[in-house]
């Protein structure tokens, strides 16, 4: 008798957490959908051929485009990419290997607090490296914080992703002869590939919606550019500007910008999902 009781209150206990896990998942989804409907709402309208062809009007002339701040934020993003990857991969792999030595106890400590520095510090810090001495706002300063934002993240997933492969997969290369840096490039990291992808993936995503380091540094532009040493357009600060303007035709337009933006990481997202599942 006891025992059937026992029984039957795991079973009311497991269905009520699973209730709770179902509930919190949707919670969790909720804020997503009513950001995404009101995006599309505002800015779908908006939305047109020459909205992604033509360049933007001047102040209180409706109409115009975005399309020097769609390329600007390929270029920004691109440049942050160039840093960010290749340096956060690298010092994951150092990390992976190396977890009692005192050098890479601060390099982990400096990484989660260089994860915790809100943007806004880290454009100041582009600004005083690059911008000062170059005596202008650059696309280059811009890359470089925007890369500089997405180093702690990369590492931090890399470094995790790695430690999850076993470790007969490198003890295997090893006994074959491979040296270990070799057994870490070329059997290790491939078996992490679609977990280090998705930290790359997350790291794009979040550079991409960053504006404040952007004002220290790209500054923005209203005209065609694609020169590094020069401001540059960009998709988030055009959202800023045309959010506060006294127009009705810009806050529209920074509607869609900003749905432009989240289609953009969406598409990212699914291609990167695309190609991880093929190559896993």
């Amino acid at each position: 008798m006891t025992g059937k009781l026992n029984s039957k209150l795991r079973k009311i206990k497991s269905r009520v957490m699973t209730l709770i896990c179902i509930l919190s998942a949707v919670v969790v989804m909720v804020p997503l959908f009513i950001i995404l409907f009101y995006t599309l709402k505002q800015g779908f309208s908006s939305i047109s051929w020459s909205f992604f062809t033509q360049m933007p009007k001047p102040a209180g002339e409706a109409g115009g485009g975005m399309a020097n701040a769609l390329m600007g934020s390929f270029i920004l993003i691109g440049l942050g990419s160039l840093i960010g990857i290749p340096v956060g991969i690298f010092s994951g792999i150092y990390l992976s290997g190396e977890n009692s030595s005192l050098f890479s106890k601060s390099i982990r400590f400096l990484t989660e607090v260089l994860n915790g520095i809100p943007s806004i510090v880290i454009g100041v810090v582009a600004y005083i490296i690059i911008v000062i001495p170059m005596k202008k706002f650059s696309a280059l300063a811009g890359g470089f914080a925007l890369g500089i934002l997405m180093i702690p993240l990369i590492t931090r997933t890399t470094e995790e992703m790695l430690r999850l492969v076993p470790e007969t997969y490198r003890e295997a290369a090893l006994a074959l002869g491979a040296p270990r840096w070799k057994a870490t490039l070329f059997v290790v990291l491939p078996a992490a590939f679609k977990g280090i992808f998705t930290g790359i993936l997350l790291s794009i995503a979040r550079a991409a919606g960053e504006t404040a380091p952007l004002l220290f540094t790209a500054l923005g532009n209203r005209f065609w550019s694609t020169r590094l040493d020069e401001p540059i357009a960009s998709l988030t600060v055009f959202i800023y500007d045309y959010s506060k303007a006294p127009f009705e035709d810009w806050n529209r337009q920074a509607w869609a910008a900003a749905l432009v933006l989240i289609l953009i990481v969406t598409l990212v997202n699914l291609s990167f999902r695309a190609i991880t599942r093929k190559r896993i």
